[in-house]
């Protein structure tokens, strides 16, 4: 009967453990912060600016998400996705996705129209950027996604529309 007791107590610490690390909990009662300055900041005035070449605001779909998604071209030509006031869920394996929809309104939308990863998420809360590769189709890919990858869950979107000005 002992020997039986310390078999199933074996098994449930094992269980207990491996479904920590497969949803680590935690992870939502603890908020990372980051507050990154934006590439072109110290550009002096007389030098060229960086242009706004998209915006959005996120709404929350699976978790509350807040902020601005901005995609800027630099003076040297290099693009970069700036989250501005962000604030989401933390979470396990979140990645930041420019998904080629108008709206990534939903996870299939996500799953079928085809993603860019710019990678892990820096923070859930706070200003991030996120560089954005020169060949990417700013035509096609018009939404952002905060998305769970071990999930499959869109955590919220920010649909992009073009700059004018």
């Amino acid at each position: 009967m002992r020997q039986r007791s310390l078999i199933v107590g074996g098994i449930i610490v094992i269980v207990v453990a491996v479904l920590w690390y497969l949803f680590r909990p935690e992870l939502l009662f603890i908020n990372k912060t980051v507050s990154e300055e934006f590439p072109g900041a110290k550009v002096a005035s007389t030098s060229p600016q960086p242009v706004a070449f998209s915006v959005g605001r996120f709404y929350s779909l699976a978790h509350e998400t807040k902020g601005t998604a901005t995609i800027h071209q630099l003076p040297n030509g290099k693009r970069v996705l700036r989250l501005t006031e962000f604030e989401t869920s933390n979470g396990p394996d979140v990645r930041v996705y420019l998904v080629a929809a108008a709206d990534a309104k939903d996870n299939e939308t996500v799953k079928k129209a085809g993603f860019i990863d710019l990678g892990a998420m820096k923070g859930n809360k706070g200003d991030q950027n996120y560089e954005v590769a020169a060949d990417i189709d700013l035509n096609k890919y018009r939404s952002v996604s905060i998305w769970c990858r071990r999930f499959g869950v869109n955590f919220g979107a920010a649909p992009l529309a073009l700059e004018r000005g």
